[in-house]
């Protein structure tokens, strides 16, 4: 039989990532986490998510944090049209880190959801 993950597992992984994810979906996070099995954490433990407050910076100074989000074909198309004449750059600095605390969510299901 299966032994759920432990609680020390689950705590570590919590504070180790916990700036990642916005605070009101700590608590699915830490659910998903206590339903699986024991011997599946070394795979959640080895997912790389994206820091919220560097995706912040990369859109202030160079506005490529389309890229590292994987939204690779938005992020040409607004390169290609010079930001938005700027104004997509503008919209992008303000929404970059709720992008990444949603992109690092996503990553964080796929993978409970594949193992």
């Amino acid at each position: 039989m299966l032994e759920k993950m432990e609680k020390a597992k689950v705590d570590m992984f919590l504070m180790m990532n916990s700036a990642n994810f916005q605070p009101h979906d700590l608590m699915m996070v830490k659910e998903r986490l206590e339903k699986l099995d024991d011997d599946k954490f070394y795979l959640i433990q080895g997912l790389q998510f994206q820091k919220p407050d560097t995706i912040f910076l990369i859109a202030i100074l160079l506005g490529w944090e389309r890229f590292w989000l994987d939204d690779i074909a938005l992020g040409i198309v607004k390169i290609l049209t010079f930001y938005g004449c700027l104004i997509w750059w503008l919209v992008d600095i303000f929404s970059a880190k709720e992008r990444a605390y949603k992109y690092n969510l996503q990553q964080f299901n796929r993978a409970v959801s594949f193992v």
